[in-house]
């Protein structure tokens, strides 16, 4: 009977670290959302609820947060390499870090759009809010440095923001998007709006005219004026162009009078083919030409006005980002690729890894949000999901930016935007007209509940890194 009694115990002892193990293992969290569906005009229908699998920060049990300290750019002061007074990328132990003016690791998490609202009500809040748009800037400034995050996207504006003399102490890393095609095209004439982006005719660039060269040149010129400013993090040349696999069918239906229908054309004739014996591998083939001409131009004309500063690349779309051609094109030019990246709940790990692998460099996510139900907006234009709380839009935050940190090609994002599409707003741009995309709403109110949830990611994103890393 002692043996017996002596065998049971031993078999409790035994079990008893696997119960202990459960007993801190994480519920399972699911979050309700519906996924936009594109239609036929510039709105989003969506599909039915359904749960969805979610990591968030509390879910980490085995992570130990600690302090990290900052530069004054808000990169990591416990790891440090070559500083050369700008921010530049490099890959240090098998992981790629932007690295800021100091030399210390950093990684750029800004917002999108961060600018002052145009619609009458936007302004009568700004007023009230801020007085003035250095009150606005200041506050904008603090807002983002004291939820982590440390730069600002596309389309913000800069020049009342570097204004603020907040941006001495506590600077804002900024991006500017040149437009270098669309600016063109413009120019030029036959482009015009589609929902987010600009449209070009059989949608295909102007690459291929003789003048684009010497436009891009004389454009680049403007660059001149931020060369020695410490603050930039890097440009963009475009945003979500058509670069795809039907390109060359696309130049090919061009009039025969334009440069592009010239050079499709003598591209084939040199590969002795007919448009009616065109194959995959040639859609790839060309659509590396067609890109590879596009980056080098381009540039060739940042680098020569601005030498000091990161080449971001044009925002990648949609299916560009499962384009081996158009990565290792873009990356023998870029400095880091820019992919806007969305309709993915959780990113994509493999083809993260594919990115790296295919463009030799790392990336940053330049646009992603979600939209919450319970915002008060139609929220029918715009893409990406809808959950409903503001709860359930961090938590996406969360799970989104911790598949990020895990990959080690990732070396920031973006997130869309800074404040909601206001409905009032006459002449909108079609994708930004009705939708809960914002940190704040059309009053400045900030979303807390998703404000607190980025905040937890952002103070702890470097540790978040390393402890990624560790588990590789």
């Amino acid at each position: 009977m002692r043996k017996q009694i002596l065998l049971s115990l031993a078999a409790v002892l035994a079990l008893a670290p696997v119960v202990k193990a459960q007993e801190k293992a994480p519920a399972p969290l699911v979050v309700q959302a519906k996924r936009g569906l594109t239609t036929s005009d510039a709105t989003k229908g969506f599909g039915e609820w359904k749960d969805y699998a979610t990591r968030s920060f509390a879910q980490l049990t085995d992570f130990k947060p600690k302090e990290t300290k900052l530069s004054p750019y808000g990169g990591r002061k416990d790891k440090r390499t070559k500083a050369t007074g700008f921010f530049h990328v490099k890959q240090l132990n098998g992981r790629w870090w932007a690295i800021d003016p100091e030399g210390y690791y950093f990684l750029h998490t800004a917002v999108n759009t961060v600018t002052m609202g145009a619609s009458a009500r936007n302004k009568e809040a700004l007023k009230e809010t801020f007085k003035d748009s250095r009150g606005w800037a200041s506050a904008a400034n603090q807002l983002l440095r004291e939820n982590g995050f440390n730069g600002t996207g596309s389309w913000s504006n800069v020049k009342e923001l570097i204004a603020s003399p907040r941006q001495e102490k506590t600077p804002l890393a900024y991006t500017v998007n040149w437009d270098f095609m669309s600016a063109y095209g413009k120019k030029r004439g036959g482009t015009y709006q589609k929902p987010g982006h600009r449209g070009y005719p059989n949608d295909v660039i102007f690459v291929f005219d003789p003048e684009f060269e010497a436009f891009c040149d004389n454009h680049a010129k403007q660059l001149a004026a931020y060369k020695d400013d410490k603050n930039v993090f890097g440009y963009f040349s475009d945003n979500e162009m058509p670069f795809g696999r039907k390109n060359l069918e696309g130049y090919l239906t061009l009039d025969p009078k334009e440069p592009g229908y010239a050079a499709a054309h003598q591209w084939i004739k040199e590969r002795g083919i007919t448009p009616e014996q065109i194959t995959d591998a040639h859609r790839k083939e060309f659509l590396a030409f067609a890109a590879e001409r596009y980056f080098s131009i381009v540039a060739k004309a940042i680098k020569k006005y601005d030498p000091n500063h990161l080449y971001l690349g044009c925002r990648f779309y949609g299916n560009q980002r499962e384009y081996p051609e158009m990565l290792e094109a873009a990356g023998k030019y870029v400095d880091v690729v820019s992919i806007n990246y969305y309709n993915v709940w959780t990113p994509e790990q493999d083809k993260m890894r594919n990115w790296g692998a295919w463009s030799k460099k790392p990336f940053i996510i330049t646009e992603w949000y979600v939209k919450g139900e319970d915002s008060g907006l139609p929220n029918r234009t715009g893409a990406g999901w809808m959950v409903k709380t503001q709860q359930d839009r961090g938590l996406f935050y969360q799970n989104f930016t911790l598949g990020l940190l895990e990959n080690p090609n990732c070396v920031g994002w973006h997130w869309f935007q800074y404040q909601d599409n206001d409905p009032t707003l006459e002449g909108a741009e079609p994708s930004n007209i009705d939708a809960n995309k914002g940190i704040v709403d059309n009053y400045y109110q900030v979303y807390q509940p998703l404000m607190d949830k980025m905040r937890e990611i952002n103070q702890h994103m470097y540790q978040l890194a390393d402890y990624f890393q560790k588990k590789k």
